[in-house]
C-alpha cells in the first residue's frame, strides 16, 4: 500500500471565498490594541513607514524593468506608498499647494504644514519717531490725554490736581505750537484744540478761585477773532465779577453777551436776563430787576423767576402786584405727569410690569423733586406775603386760598395745603376748615364741604362763613328753611354779610316768598350800589310779580353798569315784545345779538321780525346762522328755503329744496314744495318728485299704522296731539301777553302741508317748530357771584366772603 498513490481531487472553485484579511474587519477594530493605541496618540498621525519585504532592510523594494531603471515599490502590493521618497522628494500629500505642503521637501524632511519649523515672524519695523510729523502726533495725543485727566480731576473733586494738568497741558500745546511753526505747517493749527486748553485752564482757575487769572484765560479766548462764539464766555466772566461782588461789571459782561446770542436762542437768553435780574436785587435796584422778571414771565414763565418776581414786589411794598405776581407762580406750567400715570391697572398685566418699572425710576423721581420744589417755593410766598397783602394775616389767608383755588393748576394741591394750616390756633384752624368747605362744594363733594363746615362752625361759631357753607350744603339737599336759618344766623353775627344777604334772598325766591326775597335784594342794592347781580335779581322778582314796568327799569340799570350783557338785553327785548313795542324789542334783541350770535332764541325772534315785516332777504342770514348751529334742524333749512320764496327768487329756492331733499330724503314738507316748484317752473321733474312723495306718504303711513293700533286710533291721536299743541302754543301766548316777559311765537314762516303755493299772506308758525333749546340759560357771569334764574341754583353760587370782591 506504500507504493499506491491516490488520484488527485480537483481543485474547489469556491475554495477561499469567505477567507479575508483580518486587516479589513472593521467589527474587531474596538478590540485592536494598536489601533486603538494609534487613535488617541500621534502615533497614528505619523506618516507610515515602508513596508518591509522578508531579508531587506526598510524601504522601498527595487525592482527592475525591461528599461533597465529600478523602480520603486511602495509595498507588496506594487501601490506607490504615501509619503515615499521618490527621486530625492516626498509625495505631495494634497494638490492644494496653498495648504503649505510642497512637493520640494527633501527626503525625511518632518511633516510641518504650517511652516512652524521656521521659527517667529521678524518684528515690526519701529517707526521714526524723529519725523516731525510724528512728534506733532505725539505731542497732540499728550495735550488731549492731560485735558482729559484734568476734566476726572475735577469730577472727583481734586481741583489742585485739575488744574495743575491744566496747567501742563497748556506747555504742551504752546510746544506743539512751536514745532508745527518750526516745521513749517503753522497754517494747520489745531484751533479746537487750543480753545479746548484755555477754556479748561480757565474753568480751572474759576474752581481755584483764581479769579484774576481766569479772567485773563476768558481774555484771550474772546479776543481771539478766530474762535467762533467765544462772546458767550463773556458770561462765565460775568459770574466771576459777581462773585467778587462787582455788581457793575458783572451787568455789563451779562448785557454784552446778551446782545451777542440770537434769538434762536431763547433758553440762554432767558438765563442771562434771570441772572441780570438777581444782580439787580442784589444792587437794590428792585425796578430794574422788576423789568427784567416780568419779561421772563411773559416770555418763558418759570417757578424760580416767578418767586422773585414776588420778592421785588414784596421789597417795593406793591400789594396788588404782589398779588398778580403770586397769581403767575402758581400758574407756571411744570410740565409733568400726573400722578394717575403711575396707578397700575387690574387688567393689564403687561402694563402694570411697566407701570412698576418706571414708578421709582429717576425721571419719575426728578419729576417729585420739581413738584416739591415748586410747592415750596409757593408755600414760602404764600406765608411771606399773605400778611403784607391785607392788615390781618387771617384776611391775607383768605385771599391767598381763593387765589390758590382760581388760578392754581393740578400740579398743585390746594386741599392738601389747606391742610397743613388746621394745626395753627382756633380761627386759622376756622379759616382753613371754612375755605376746604368751599373746595369741596365746589367739586361737588357736598358730604366733605358738609363736614369741614361742621368743623368750622366748631372751631368758631361766629364765622359767618362758615355759617354759610353750611348753609348751602343744606341748600343742595332741597332743605330751604334749615338753609335760610344758617343764612340768617349768619347775617345776626355779621349784619354786613352780603354772602348771607344773597343766599337768603335766593332762598326766599324758591320758597315763592317774593315778597321777602325782594326786600332782602332791596336790601343788598342799598349796600351794593353797582352790582348787576343785585339789580337783574330785582328784576327777575318784578317780573315774577307781574310788574314788567320795574323789571325793564331795573334791567336798564343793568345795561347800564353792563351794556355788552347779551342775556340782559336779549330780556328787555323779551319784556319790550310782550308790551307790544316790536320796534324797542328789535333794537334790544339785535344789540343782543351782536354781542352773542349764537342764543338761537334771539335769531328765531330776529328771523321772524324781518319775515313779519315783509324783509324776507334780511330774515335769510339769520336762518342760515340757525343752520350752522343746529344743522340737524331742519326746520332752519326749511325757512331759508322759504324766504327765497316769499323774495321770488325761485330758483335759487328750488336748489335749496333740493340741498335739503339730498340731506333728509323723507320730509314730506320738503318734496311737496319741490313738486310744486317744478310744476310751477313746468321742469320735467317735478313727476319724479310727486312719485318720491307718494312712496314717503305711503311708508309715513305704514309706519303709522304699525305703532297705532288702527287708522281712527292713530289720526285721532294726531288730531288730539295737533290739538293740545296749538292750545299749548296760544296758552303759552296769552301767559306771555299777561305777564308781558316772553317770547311771541308769531313769525312768518313756509306754508304747511295744506297751504296752497299762491298764499304769501302772514301765517303763524307751525306749532311742531319748538325751541330746541328749551329754558333760557343763564347769564354769564359778570362779577363774582353768579345770578340764578328763576328755576336755576348754580354751585358757583358760593355766597361766602372767600370770593374776591
Amino acid at each position: 500500500m506504500e507504493h499506491v498513490h491516490l488520484a488527485v481531487e480537483e481543485d474547489d472553485l469556491y475554495s477561499g471565498y469567505n477567507d479575508y484579511n483580518p486587516t479589513f474587519d472593521s467589527e474587531e477594530l474596538e478590540n485592536d490594541v494598536g489601533f486603538q493605541q494609534a487613535v488617541r496618540t500621534s502615533h497614528g498621525r505619523r506618516p507610515p513607514m515602508t513596508a518591509k519585504f522578508p531579508g531587506t532592510p526598510i524601504g522601498p523594494r527595487s525592482l527592475a524593468s525591461s528599461f533597465g531603471a529600478r523602480l520603486h515599490m511602495a509595498s507588496s502590493m506594487g501601490r506607490p506608498m504615501t509619503g515615499a521618497v521618490q527621486d530625492g522628494s516626498a509625495r505631495p500629500m494634497t494638490a492644494v499647494k496653498a495648504a503649505g505642503y510642497t512637493s520640494s521637501l527633501s527626503r525625511g524632511s518632518a511633516f510641518d504644514p504650517l511652516g512652524q519649523s521656521r521659527g517667529p515672524a521678524p518684528a515690526l519695523e519701529a517707526k521714526n519717531e524723529d519725523t516731525p510729523e510724528e512728534k506733532i502726533k505725539i505731542l497732540e495725543k499728550k495735550v488731549n490725554d492731560l485735558i482729559e485727566e484734568s476734566c476726572m480731576a475735577q469730577s472727583m473733586g481734586a481741583l489742585q490736581v485739575a488744574l495743575e494738568k491744566a496747567k501742563e497741558a497748556g506747555r504742551k500745546e504752546r510746544a506743539l505750537v512751536r514745532q508745527r511753526e518750526q516745521s513749517g505747517s503753522a497754517d494747520h493749527i489745531n484751533l479746537d484744540l487750543t480753545y479746548s486748553v484755555l477754556l479748561n485752564l480757565a474753568n480751572q482757575y474759576t474752581n481755584n478761585e483764581m479769579y484774576p487769572e481766569a479772567l485773563n484765560s476768558y481774555q484771550i479766548i474772546v479776543k481771539n477773532k478766530m474762535f467762533s462764539n467765544a462772546g458767550r464766555l463773556k458770561v462765565n466772566m460775568a459770574n466771576i465779577y459777581f462773585k467778587q461782588k462787582n455788581y457793575p461789571k458783572a451787568i455789563k459782561f451779562y448785557r454784552m453777551a446778551l446782545d451777542q446770542i440770537t434769538n434762536a436762542h431763547k433758553e440762554m437768553r432767558i438765563k442771562i436776563m434771570q441772572n441780570i435780574g438777581v444782580v439787580f436785587i442784589c444792587m437794590g435796584q428792585y425796578t430794574d430787576a422788576i423789568t427784567s422778571f416780568e419779561h421772563i414771565m411773559s416770555e418763558s414763565p418759570n417757578i424760580k423767576t416767578g418767586f422773585n418776581l414776588i420778592l421785588c414786589y414784596y421789597a417795593i411794598g406793591d400789594r396788588e402786584r404782589m398779588k398778580k405776581a403770586f397769581q403767575k407762580l402758581i400758574s407756571v406750567p411744570l410740565g409733568i405727569d400726573d400722578e394717575d400715570k403711575y396707578i397700575p391697572s387690574n387688567e393689564d398685566t403687561s402694563s402694570n410690569m411697566v407701570i412698576e418699572a418706571i414708578k421709582n425710576d429717576k425721571l419719575h423721581q426728578m419729576e417729585r423733586d420739581l413738584k416739591t420744589l415748586a410747592e415750596k417755593y409757593i408755600m414760602t410766598a404764600a406765608k411771606l406775603i399773605a400778611p403784607a397783602i391785607e392788615t390781618l394775616f387771617a384776611t391775607g389767608f383768605d385771599w391767598f386760598v381763593t387765589a390758590v383755588f382760581f388760578f392754581a393748576s393740578k400740579d398743585f394741591n390746594a386741599v392738601e395745603t389747606l391742610k397743613a394750616f388746621e394745626k395753627k390756633d382756633s380761627r386759622v384752624k376756622s379759616a382753613a376748615a371754612t375755605n376746604l368747605s368751599f373746595l369741596y362744594f365746589l367739586e361737588k363733594d357736598y358730604d366733605q364741604a358738609d363736614r369741614y363746615a361742621d368743623l368750622a362752625m366748631n372751631a368758631d361759631r361766629y364765622n359767618p362763613a362758615a355759617l354759610i357753607n353750611k348753609g348751602n350744603t343744606v341748600f343742595v339737599k332741597q332743605d330751604y328753611e334749615k338753609a335760610a336759618e344758617f343764612y340768617k344766623e349768619a347775617l345776626r353775627n355779621d349784619s354786613s354779610c352780603t354772602e348771607g344777604l344773597y343766599n337768603l334772598g335766593l332762598t326766599y325766591q324758591r320758597l315763592n316768598r317774593l315778597e321777602e326775597a325782594l326786600d332782602c335784594f332791596l336790601k343788598l342794592h342799598a349796600i351794593l350800589r353797582n352790582s348787576s347781580q343785585v339789580m337783574y335779581q330785582l328784576a327777575s322778582l318784578y317780573e315774577l310779580l307781574e310788574n314788567p314796568e320795574q323789571a325793564i327799569e331795573w334791567l336798564m340799570q343793568v345795561i347800564s353798569v353792563t351794556p355788552t350783557d347779551a342775556q340782559a338785553l336779549a330780556k328787555l327785548g323779551e319784556l319790550h315784545d310782550g308790551e307790544g313795542d316790536k320796534s324797542q324789542a328789535f333794537q334790544y334783541y339785535y344789540e343782543s345779538f351782536r354781542y352773542f350770535p349764537s342764543n338761537i332764541h334771539v335769531i328765531e325772534w330776529l328771523g321772524a321780525y324781518y319775515i313779519e315785516t315783509q324783509f324776507c332777504e334780511k330774515a335769510i342770514q339769520y336762518f342760515e346762522r340757525a343752520t350752522l348751529i343746529q344743522p340737524t334742524q331742519v326746520k332752519w333749512q326749511l325757512m331759508v328755503a322759504s324766504c327765497y320764496r316769499r323774495s321770488g327768487n325761485s330758483q335759487k329756492a328750488l336748489e335749496t329744496y333740493k340741498e335739503i331733499h339730498r340731506k333728509f330724503p323723507e320730509n314730506v314738507e320738503c318734496l311737496r314744495f319741490l313738486v310744486r316748484l317744478c310744476t310751477d317752473m313746468q321742469l320735467k321733474e317735478a313727476q319724479d318728485y310727486a312719485t318720491k312723495l307718494k312712496k314717503v306718504e305711503k311708508m309715513k303711513e305704514i309706519r303709522e299704522q304699525r305703532i297705532k293700533s288702527g287708522r281712527e286710533g292713530s289720526a285721532r291721536s294726531r288730531r288730539e296731539g295737533r290739538e293740545s299743541s296749538a292750545g299749548s302754543a296760544d296758552s303759552g301766548r296769552s301767559s306771555s301777553s299777561t305777564k308781558g316777559e316772553r317770547l311771541s311765537a308769531k313769525m312768518r314762516s313756509l306754508p304747511g302741508s295744506n297751504e296752497p303755493y299762491e298764499a304769501s299772506s302772514p301765517k303763524e308758525l307751525d306749532a311742531s317748530y319748538v325751541d330746541p333749546l328749551g329754558p333760557q340759560m343763564d347769564r354769564p357771569k359778570t362779577g363774582v357771584k353768579k345770578r340764578v334764574e328763576d328755576d336755576d341754583f348754580a354751585d358757583e353760587e358760593l355766597g361766602d366772603d372767600l370770593l374776591p370782591e
